[in-house]
């Protein structure tokens, strides 16, 4: 529900308050949240319940409005000032636009034409409150990491989660996990959560902004704020990379990591998401359609002229007894793999059915201290796998990943 505007009346007439509170009854927008008989009081009441707007009476005694107005513009600029009077003189309007009044309104005066100008004034207000939060909010300091794979059912959502709830309870971080699969996003299932409200709720409000977005962050009990995919396939198209963009610097001035859960296409949203982030993820398994591509995936990322350090080659289900070699694939990719999450299906399958990371579920799991290494890469504080030297290591007989991606 929209907040309503709140209203302080400021008039040394009872009768004329009294008025005022029954032309606006009827306004579900607005909503009257104290009352003065002075300026005197108005400045004790404003700096009390901080409304919206004021509606001030020229004449009255203690302290006039055109003073109480001066003051007000100094010691609570975050309210906006209706100038009300029975004198509709040039020289009164000048003397409050020069106080610091939005809106000058005659008495008597109609129920429409005094909420028209409350709702003109805490518009105008609303925006010069925003600029103002903007020029004193932080530079933006928070790491965007997109979790990627151009293939399906490597694991990907699984890492990103575990990931952010390493983050989250290893590292003290704040952690906001956004789950940007817009169609059959799963992050909600896997954290066990049920959003009251997603992504696609958000960007259908009119202005979006962090007292906005913080609202429709879900809490998960390890500390991660979650963003929760439509809970309909169709709504998917409703959000843009504009909004994406919009979002995550929103997010990066609010936590100290924003973990996105992207789909697999490299779709205008996905794109938004690699071009904000610090470090991308490339998520992959040791079987030939996830390398082939992530083969592809590597070269449009060089065509979009994304640094080879802000790419980390993460091999999900690991085994050194099963799959292609590690050193072929880095030889043939020619780009060095930064993670081994081990194979360790029963723990991740058991930790999913529950609604709990496995993270949290079964810290000392081989696979937990695997996500554990890779949130310390994340984090800056500590390398990655040593990139294998160029024509070195061992290699299998017959084999070569190259030749098998040439003849596909």
């Amino acid at each position: 529900m929209t907040k309503r505007i709140s209203v302080l009346v400021v008039d040394d007439s009872p009768e004329a308050r009294e008025n005022i509170r029954r032309l606006l009854r009827f306004d579900d927008e607005i909503e009257v949240v104290g009352e003065a008989e002075n300026g005197q009081v108005a400045l004790e009441r404003a700096k009390e319940f901080h409304p919206d707007v004021i509606l001030m009476d020229i004449n009255m005694p203690v302290m006039d409005g055109i003073t109480a107005t001066e003051r007000l513009s100094l010691e609570v600029p975050e309210s906006g000032i209706v100038m009300i009077s029975v004198q509709g003189e040039a020289e009164y309007l000048r003397k409050a636009m020069m106080a610091g009044a939005r809106e000058y309104l005659v008495k008597p005066f109609a129920g429409d034409d005094l909420a028209n100008a409350i709702k003109k004034v805490a518009e105008v207000e609303g925006k010069r409150r925003r600029v103002r939060q903007a020029e004193a909010a932080p530079a933006p300091t928070g790491k965007v990491v997109a979790v990627f794979s151009a293939k399906g059912g490597v694991g990907k959502t699984t890492l990103a989660a575990n990931l952010a709830v390493a983050l989250a309870t290893d590292f003290k971080a704040r952690v906001a996990l956004v789950d940007l699969d817009l169609q059959f996003g799963n992050v909600g299932v896997i954290m066990d959560i049920a959003p009251p409200r997603t992504i696609a709720d958000l960007v259908r409000e009119k202005s979006l902004d962090p007292e906005l977005l913080d609202s429709y962050l879900v809490d998960h009990p390890s500390g991660v704020r979650i963003l929760p995919a439509p809970l309909r396939p169709e709504q998917a198209e409703m959000v843009t990379g504009a909004h994406v963009d919009r979002i995550l610097s929103i997010l990066r001035r609010m936590v100290d990591y924003i973990i996105v859960d992207t789909p697999q296409a490299l779709s205008e949203t996905t794109l938004a998401v690699l071009d904000h982030a610090e470090q991308i993820l490339l998520i992959a398994t040791l079987e030939l359609p996830a390398v082939k591509n992530v083969k592809l995936t590597l070269d449009v990322m060089s065509s979009l002229k994304y640094p080879a350090e802000k790419i980390r080659l993460v091999l999900n289900r690991y085994s050194d007894e099963i799959g292609i070699p590690r050193e072929d694939l880095e030889r043939s990719l020619h780009f060095p793999v930064s993670a081994r999450i081990p194979s360790d299906g029963r723990t991740v399958v058991a930790s999913i059915n529950k609604g709990v990371p496995f993270y949290t579920a079964d810290p000392k799991a081989k696979i937990s201290q695997a996500i554990r290494e890779l949130a310390t890469q994340v984090a800056g504080t500590g390398g990655g796998e040593a990139a294998p030297e160029a024509g070195g290591g061992p290699r299998r007989r017959g084999f070569s990943v190259a030749g098998l991606l040439r003849r596909r």
